[in-house]
């Protein structure tokens, strides 16, 4: 069911660099060049007196996200918050004090979004870190990911948001394109065609088209 937004609702996109994409920093309204760009062209286009921010950070992890949330998140007080984060904390499992484990990484998720939704209606929507590998040694990095889009699975239960399950939805767009680099170049980055399936995912939770 598509969620209900107030007629002039700020709709913020949250994350590492999936939802960057390239934003310009320095100019508050850059949506990038991703899936959060795209998404917001048919969201707008819907809905004309909606504001739609992207403040992802490319390389950010939960831990940074936490770092920024006031700023960054807080501060504009959304109607819609989505987010995606979880591969950067795989990525660096390895770097001395990089990545939490999965049950850490759960509780400061956690706090991210009682701190959201403490300050009245905003609706959320959860979207799975996920990796499509392009070369045998990335499937051990499933060890690590796979417990965290568990904790986004059951975080989005406790809090009743929509649920973006990106890692199969990509996994089964490359075994339908015929090669995971047409969906993620490098197993974590999508190619724009990659973007298009998320963006087109994110618009059928909210919008229902």
């Amino acid at each position: 069911m598509p969620l209900t937004l107030p007629l002039d609702a700020t709709v913020l996109f949250q994350g590492d660099s999936i939802t960057d994409a390239g934003r310009r920093r320095h100019v508050p309204a850059d949506l990038g060049d991703g899936y959060a760009a795209l998404a917001a062209r048919r969201l707008l286009a819907a809905h004309p007196g909606v504001t739609v921010l992207n403040r992802g950070v490319a390389g950010d992890r939960v831990a940074d996200l936490r770092a920024r949330w006031e700023e960054d998140t807080l501060a504009h007080g959304p109607d819609l918050l989505s987010i995606m984060v979880g591969v950067n904390d795989t990525l660096r499992r390895d770097d001395a004090g990089q990545s939490a484990s999965p049950g850490a990484w759960e509780e400061d998720y956690r706090s991210l979004l009682l701190a959201a939704v403490s300050r009245g209606e905003t609706r959320l929507v959860l979207i799975e870190p996920f990796l499509v590998p392009v070369a045998a040694q990335q499937w051990a990095w499933r060890e690590d990911l796979d417990p965290r889009i568990g904790v986004v699975r059951r975080l989005a239960a406790e809090f009743d948001a929509q649920l973006l399950a990106a890692d199969g939805l990509l996994n089964q767009a490359a075994r339908s394109a015929g090669r995971p680099e047409l969906v993620a170049f490098d197993g974590v980055h999508p190619t724009p065609f990659g973007h298009r399936v998320l963006a087109d995912a994110w618009c059928a939770l909210v919008l229902g088209t």
